[in-house]
């Protein structure tokens, strides 16, 4: 049987949140990796206008709305995949590193800015 899609049941801001968090945990830049495989995040990015840049794609500041909201974080703890800093960071479990939001695609845009 094939794994379920969204398991924790997480809703579409919790989604699109941890997304953006499991993006910025790929970059040194933006994260430092822990000997567990976790990933600390201390740096959020801050939009421009509309949108802002996450590595090399762009991401509409409406997607990142969760940034801002503690009670997505909250909820991100409870389900153990983040160890909330509110509102000065955070750390990205190894199980928030690996769930599949199936939303990558759909909010970070990949083409030239």
């Amino acid at each position: 049987m094939p794994p379920k899609h969204n398991p924790l049941r997480l809703n579409k801001l919790q989604l699109k949140t941890l997304t953006l968090f499991q993006e910025l945990a790929m970059s040194p830049e933006t994260s430092t990796t822990r000997d567990d495989g976790s990933a600390l995040i201390v740096s959020l990015p801050r939009a421009h206008g509309n949108h802002f840049h996450l590595g090399a794609g762009v991401v509409m500041a409406s997607d990142a709305t969760g940034f801002q909201n503690q009670s997505v974080w909250r909820a991100l703890q409870r389900k153990e995949l983040i160890e909330s800093s509110y509102p000065m960071g955070l750390v990205l479990t190894v199980a928030g590193k690996e769930y599949d939001t199936g939303l990558r695609e759909q909010i970070l845009n990949l083409s030239d800015h």
